[in-house]
């Protein structure tokens, strides 16, 4: 845990007592603060209570006592209304805040790298941690993804801590700055809690506050998108910035980018790949460019970078390989939760039976358009499945299939009537283009469910 001691003395209302919530409850304690918590979950405040943070409803409270709100990130700050505590808060003029805001007013001597996009944030993060850590830099992980920030041990000097950071986390900083920042890539999603895409996009671009009190801050943007070529612009003539563009479109000459699997550096280096595994895909040579851009800026040498490139192990629900039967390779893809990284998922193989549908984001599968090719039948699940079947007639068969017990039976089957009609393998695919709220708790759920539902159907073809 990381002591919250600039907020020594303070009375500060803590809202939302998930894992982060409970984590910035006993920070502040441990830093003098006084704290109030309230969750809107009886459990919550329950668990919170029994790890004794104090509790109280703050919708009913004296705010003219507090100092700030410490708000979860998943809970509306502005849209689509803003929570009852969060307008408390604003109409007794107190700050809300986030854990990451804490995070950074109490660790100066770290070096701080936040990891954001709209796609890619977990693999970019989980794997500049892997290089990091094999290659024996001090390291910590949190934020978004690994243990809420505040939970991190504290860092030593020049000990460097990857945060992962969502729209929602940076919506909630005032005056976090960050040593290294990476913008990955922006497409539309979140935008019913941004209020639509100029904010979504200012909330990913408050990772490039600048520190006037520190030396020169590094920014790492992947260029192929018009939102992350204007904020290269943006900083391009900030003397306060060293901005190094990554590619996998075009080669670029002060950057790093990616053509046909190989990456190449601004200093002449060049790594292959396009053949490990765990970064199948060309998004995935997107994040690899990414963590080869700041590895190399925490002073890695290419050969110890490409090393731990090839022990990288990926993450699970992300393009995850995890069962053959039968010839059929089957794919968890589940944290494709908008139509992008649908996209990116249906580009990285060339027999593809998808299972997709959820509740839809913004892009819906308009992204997927132009690699449809890739799809011989697509098997629709959850509440979007009506809208989808109708999006996708006439490009590629579709089953509504309802839901993913079904669409895993459903896809089996058409393997079976297809094959021999195509050279390549078949690969079921269960990459969404949805979130999973519909008819699972999260992505995760989703994805182990899948996992299970294959599972069964080996034992079923056992003797």
């Amino acid at each position: 845990m990381i002591p919250v001691t600039s907020r020594f003395s303070q009375h500060i209302a803590v809202f939302g007592l998930g894992g982060s919530g409970r984590a910035t409850a006993h920070a502040l304690i441990a830093g003098g603060a006084k704290v109030t918590g309230w969750d809107d979950n009886a459990d919550s405040r329950s668990q919170a209570a029994n790890e004794n943070v104090p509790i109280a409803d703050l919708a009913t409270a004296d705010w003219s006592d507090f100092s700030a709100l410490v708000l979860s990130p998943g809970i509306p700050l502005t849209h689509p209304t803003p929570h009852p505590v969060v307008t408390c808060a604003v109409d007794a003029d107190c700050s809300v805040i986030g854990d990451i805001e804490l995070l950074t007013e109490n660790i100066k001597a770290a070096v701080l790298i936040g990891i954001t996009g709209t796609n890619g944030k977990s693999t970019t993060s989980a794997l500049l941690h892997h290089v990091l850590q094999t290659s024996g830099v001090a390291v910590q992980i949190g934020g978004n993804f690994g243990p809420p920030a505040l939970g991190l041990n504290p860092p030593t000097a020049n000990e460097t801590v990857v945060l992962e950071l969502s729209s929602y986390q940076l919506d909630l900083t005032h005056a976090a700055t960050f040593d290294i920042a990476v913008l990955l890539n922006v497409t539309p999603d979140h935008l019913d809690r941004h209020g639509g895409m100029a904010d979504y996009v200012a909330a990913k671009k408050r990772i490039f506050r600048t520190d006037p009190g520190t030396g020169r801050q590094i920014a790492v943007i992947g260029i192929d998108d018009e939102y992350g070529q204007d904020a290269m612009r943006e900083l391009a003539g900030d003397n306060s910035w060293q901005v190094i563009p990554v590619s996998i479109e075009n080669p670029v000459v002060e950057g790093i980018s990616v053509i046909d699997g190989e990456l190449h550096d601004a200093d002449g280096n060049t790594c292959k790949i396009g053949h490990i595994r765990a970064l199948r895909g060309r998004h995935n040579w997107q994040n690899a460019a990414t963590a080869w851009a700041v590895a190399r800026t925490r002073g890695l040498t290419p050969a110890q970078i490409a090393k731990a490139f090839k022990t990288y192990p990926g993450l699970p629900h992300r393009l995850e390989a995890f069962d053959e039967i039968d010839g059929i390779r089957y794919i968890n893809d589940s944290k494709a939760t908008n139509g992008e990284a649908a996209a990116r998922a249906i580009s990285s193989f060339a027999n593809v039976y998808w299972i997709a549908g959820g509740v839809a984001k913004e892009d819906g599968l308009v992204p997927t358009v132009p690699y449809l090719k890739h799809v011989r039948h697509a098997f629709l699940i959850g509440e979007s499945a009506d809208a989808f079947a109708t999006m996708l007639e006439g490009e590629v068969p579709v089953t509504i299939s309802g839901d993913l017990a079904t669409a895993v039976k459903d896809a089996q089957r058409s393997v079976a009537k297809d094959e021999d009609r195509y050279p390549d393998a078949p690969v079921v695919l269960l990459s969404p283009a949805c979130a999973a709220f519909d008819q699972y708790e999260n992505f995760m759920q989703r994805g182990d469910h899948f996992r299970d539902l294959v599972a069964a159907l080996q034992t079923e073809g056992e003797p």
